[in-house]
């Protein structure tokens, strides 16, 4: 459904965006996670013909962004960071007003408007200034300003920032129910939020994309080894260190903790030998006392922190 081919922005010397290419399918859920600074705004801001790239093509459905940017408009939804909203006007006059903008007809525009009230939870505001909502409210206005004009793509610019965690969770429900329907783009640096919320995941750092897929194939593929945690007493380190390097597989033992007569270590190992059982079956021939042996999993964060860590 839209298709981005070596997309780059400089601002003057500074290259904001490096190159992006990706494919977006039709009610997908995109993720589109980085630090701060990393070129997600940036990029979200050339989807939606905001910015002008310095290179590279965008094109949406069968328009391309540099020669049809009206239409690519018309089928875009576009919330950015803060709601561009009216602070001195009552949620439902806000909405109206949005609603003649788009030019929705006057026999649907009352249907459409109690729809997007349902959808995004603002029934109970709809007759109180915007000016005293809450963040979370004043999000779900701006919201249901975007799918106005019943857009096929929504492109949402952190959607739950600045939210508490109950706010986070309802306006995360919000965009899961919209993704049933709707191709939707999201930045994002909560982990969690995309975790939860995302059909695919796209790191970006220092304008360059670094990973792209599902969270579950980024954690299978991040890094080609694994690790295994073992706690243990009547052990020392050297002992366990020499038992465990003859195991097959095991490329590295690190100790982590020795206290109390508790040594915790953990296992560095081949991602193509499975060494589990001769573990088990060498800590069997000694007198050590076995507290703990797990396979430590790679989570999303430790996958963004490695991929988006600094250059020494």
């Amino acid at each position: 459904m839209i298709q981005v081919k070596n997309l780059t922005k400089y601002y003057s010397n500074l290259c904001a965006v490096d190159q992006i290419s990706l494919d977006i399918q039709q009610r997908e859920i995109l993720g589109l996670l980085g630090p701060n600074g990393a070129g997600k705004t940036t990029t979200l801001r050339m989807l939606t013909g905001f910015l002008q790239p310095t290179a590279g093509s965008i094109h949406v459905k069968d328009y391309r962004i540099d020669e049809n940017p009206l239409e690519i408009k018309r089928i875009l939804g576009y919330l950015p960071e803060s709601a561009p909203l009216y602070h001195d006007m009552l949620v439902f006059d806000y909405l109206n007003y949005v609603a003649d903008i788009r030019g929705i007809e006057k026999n649907r525009k009352l249907k459409r408007i109690r729809k997007l009230a349902d959808l995004c939870g603002i029934n109970e505001v709809m007759h109180q200034p915007i000016d005293v909502l809450s963040k979370g409210y004043k999000q779900r206005v701006g919201l249901a300003h975007a799918m106005m004009n019943d857009p096929e793509i929504l492109i949402l610019d952190e959607p739950t920032s600045g939210l508490d965690p109950n706010q986070i969770v309802e306006i995360r429900e919000i965009i899961k129910q919209i993704g049933k329907e709707k191709t939707i783009i999201l930045s994002t640096h909560i982990l969690s939020e995309a975790e939860a919320t995302c059909d695919r995941v796209v790191i970006i750092n220092r304008g360059k994309i670094v990973a792209d897929g599902s969270t579950e194939s980024l954690k299978e593929s991040a890094v080609d080894k694994k690790t295994i945690h073992l706690s243990l007493q009547n052990s020392n380190f050297k002992s366990v260190e020499s038992v465990m390097s003859s195991i097959d597989g095991i490329t590295g033992v690190k100790r982590v903790e020795e206290t109390d007569g508790q040594l915790d270590v953990q296992l560095h190992c081949d991602s193509s030998v499975d060494p589990r059982a001769a573990i088990y079956e060498n800590i069997k021939q000694t007198d050590w006392v076995l507290l703990d042996f797990h396979q430590k999993t790679q989570t999303l964060e430790t996958i963004f922190r490695e991929l988006t860590r600094e250059s020494a």
